[in-house]
């Protein structure tokens, strides 16, 4: 059985929220084990070696990533992580749409090229800097989920 884990940082809640709306799909869909951390419940980086999925997750901040998620990112080098897929998602707020999500794709393709990427990164909007998440954003959160459960569901049929 494939095992995802989605990791992420949160200082107002609204990236938590969309980190348990990506787990609602992936539950929904089934056959996959899953677990849910942020990053500072997450201790040593090197855990995410366990997973054949790894989501990683940060509010979009100043046109990028937090510190900590960027700092997570960079230990990716240093772990057996071939064979294993990712995928990222941010949430925004205006314009910034996907600015935190290309630069956590591009970051992680430097650090781990071995890392495939199962799924294009989702960008979720915010209403203010405190939230709440725009309507209809949350729905977009259980289908990442669910398309990415799906996705290793089909790839543990093939093999």
């Amino acid at each position: 059985m494939a095992k995802v884990i989605v990791v992420y940082e949160s200082r107002y809640g609204n990236t938590k929220r969309v980190a348990e709306s990506i787990i609602e799909g992936i539950r929904e869909v089934g056959g996959v084990e899953f677990s849910l951390k942020e990053l500072k419940e997450l201790g040593d980086a090197k855990r995410i070696a366990e997973y054949d999925v790894i989501l990683i997750g940060s509010p979009n901040h100043v046109g990028g990533p937090t510190r900590g998620i960027k700092g997570f990112i960079d230990k990716f080098g240093e772990l057996p992580l071939t064979g294993k897929k990712f995928a990222v998602f941010d949430t925004y707020l205006g314009r910034d749409f996907e600015k935190a999500v290309k630069k956590m794709e591009k970051r992680i393709k430097e650090k781990a090229p071995d890392l495939k990427q199962i799924a294009p990164g989702l960008s979720i909007k915010v209403k203010g800097i405190k939230g709440p998440i725009e309507e209809g954003e949350l729905a977009r959160c259980v289908e990442f989920g669910k398309n990415i459960a799906n996705k290793l569901k089909m790839e543990s049929v093939a093999k």
